[in-house]
């Protein structure tokens, strides 16, 4: 019996042919290689690190016997941090709320002479249409007498309107600051300027509040 030719020996020659050129590709890794372990440290390295043992272990020690107070010392020093923190944020708010809770001084009114003068003046601009001037001088002149009468109650931020809700002043004190800070703010921050009827509101405020008062 007679065979015919052995087709499966070109395929073989060609696997060969391939397997032989992809084993000799040195980029293709076929064998496991592990890392190569790192160099030992030097020796001088060694005796610095037993050094520091050495000179550290008595502290790490004296902190583990000293730690159930060192512990409550830290807690304290975090709760004063933290009060502190809250007084530097609320002083101000505090500040604020004394000044507005001080003792009233109903009886306080200007002196009825200065009063009176101060109404001139000012009667002497409303006379020239100047009803914006008259009204501030009677808000500043105010202020000027509370800032000697009362210096503890103003801070250079301290806005008329402000001082009249300010509880150490008489009610009717607030009730005039109020009626000619309003004014004046219209005035000078709106630029509304104002008329003969502003005017005589702001005047009747500081009226009755100066001379009625007393």
């Amino acid at each position: 019996m007679t065979t015919g030719p052995d087709l499966s020996a070109p395929r073989r020659e060609g696997f060969d042919a391939a397997y032989d050129q992809v084993r000799g590709n040195s980029d293709i890794q076929f064998s496991a290689s592990f890392a190569k372990p790192p160099e030992p440290p030097p020796e001088w390295w060694g005796d610095v690190t037993r050094w520091l043992g050495e000179v550290l272990e008595p502290v790490v020690r004296l902190l583990a016997a000293a730690w159930p107070v060192l512990s409550k010392l830290l807690l304290v020093a975090l709760v004063i941090g933290v009060a502190a923190l809250l007084w530097v944020i609320l002083a101000p708010y505090i500040a604020d709320w004394r000044e507005r809770r001080a003792a009233a001084v109903p009886d306080w009114v200007p002196d009825q002479a200065v009063a009176r003068r101060l109404l001139e003046e000012a009667d002497a601009l409303a006379a020239q249409g100047r009803f914006d001037e008259a009204a501030h001088l009677l808000l500043y002149r105010s202020i000027e007498d509370i800032a000697a009468k009362r210096p503890e109650l103003l801070r250079p931020s301290t806005t008329a309107r402000e001082i009249g809700a300010f509880e150490a002043l008489s009610a009717r004190a607030r009730s005039a600051f109020g009626i000619i800070a309003g004014h004046v703010e219209a005035s000078f921050f709106a630029r509304r300027p104002l008329d003969r009827s502003a005017w005589d509101s702001s005047r009747e405020a500081y009226r009755a509040f100066a001379l009625d008062g007393g």
